[in-house]
Parts: structure tokens; C-alpha cells; sequence
């Protein structure tokens, strides 16, 4: 199954890390400096403050900001070919490469192809990401496997 990059309940994610890495509710009240109830109410949010997710973020030793910067790849326009060449202007703010697929990403939408959930053509038109690179995704990928057979 893969992350669901588009729908982002942070709090869900922070629980279910939270069990997977088993931790105690005594440390996490502890190291956020928050009740048991107040604790219950991030599970259940669906956003909270950055302040608040880095705490959590040092806490699990998981990069939930990371979730965030998949979403933008995947699915913001901001990363259009028009946007692109305006980007190019000088500015005093930092920018980021988009082009920086990481391994999440690149699981997510090989497992869209594999179920048959997109097309390529689909993953193109709606991730606007590049023909060529999803095809060497495809084939990098299916050599993995055939070597592991």
C-alpha cells in the first residue's frame, strides 16, 4: 500500500508512528510538555503547528515536514514550466530544486502504475512529471525485479 501523499492527516501519521516506534505516553507528555488529553487532540488533528512538528518530528526521529514537500512535487502547480522560468529571476529567497524525486515518491507512483490505478500518461498529466523520467523509473524498477528472481 502507498502513502497517500495528497490527504495529509498529520495527526493520524504521528500516531501511527507513534505505536510502530512504541513509544511511552509518560516521555511523549514529557518531551512536548503536554497533557495525555492534549496529546489525544493531536492525534486527531489534521494540522498542527510547525513549532509543534518539529518537537514531533525530533521526537519519532521522522521527518514529517518531508510529507509536505512530497505533496508540493506531486501535486502544486507552483512547479509548472511556466513557473519554472519565472523562478529564474534573482531573488534573496532560498529556492529548491524540484527535480529531486525521492524514494517515496518514486514508490508511489511506480505502485500507481502497477495497479493500474494511473497510466503513465496520467502520472504525466497530473504530476507533471517527465515522460522520459517515468519510463526509466518503469525500467530501473523491472530490472530490480527480474534480478531478484
Amino acid at each position: 500500500m502507498h502513502s497517500n501523499f495528497k490527504e495529509i492527516h498529520i495527526g493520524s501519521v504521528i500516531l501511527k508512528i507513534t505505536q510502530e516506534k512504541e513509544i511511552e505516553e509518560q516521555r511523549i507528555s514529557k518531551f512536548l510538555n503536554k497533557s495525555t488529553d492534549e496529546i489525544e487532540k493531536m492525534y486527531e488533528s489534521k494540522d498542527m503547528s510547525t513549532e509543534l512538528l518539529l518537537l514531533w518530528s525530533k521526537l519519532l526521529e521522522y521527518d514529517f515536514f518531508r510529507l509536505y514537500t512530497h505533496h508540493l512535487v506531486l501535486y502544486s502547480s507552483t512547479y509548472s514550466a511556466k513557473n519554472r522560468l519565472e523562478n529564474k529571476k534573482e531573488s534573496k529567497i532560498p529556492r529548491f530544486k524540484k527535480n529531486i524525486y525521492t524514494v517515496e515518491i518514486i514508490e508511489f507512483v511506480l505502485e500507481l502504475i502497477k495497479t493500474g490505478e494511473k497510466s503513465i500518461s496520467e502520472i504525466i498529466k497530473e504530476y507533471n512529471i517527465p515522460k522520459t523520467t517515468i519510463h526509466r523509473w518503469v525500467q530501473k524498477y523491472q530490472k530490480q525485479n527480474d534480478t531478484k528472481l
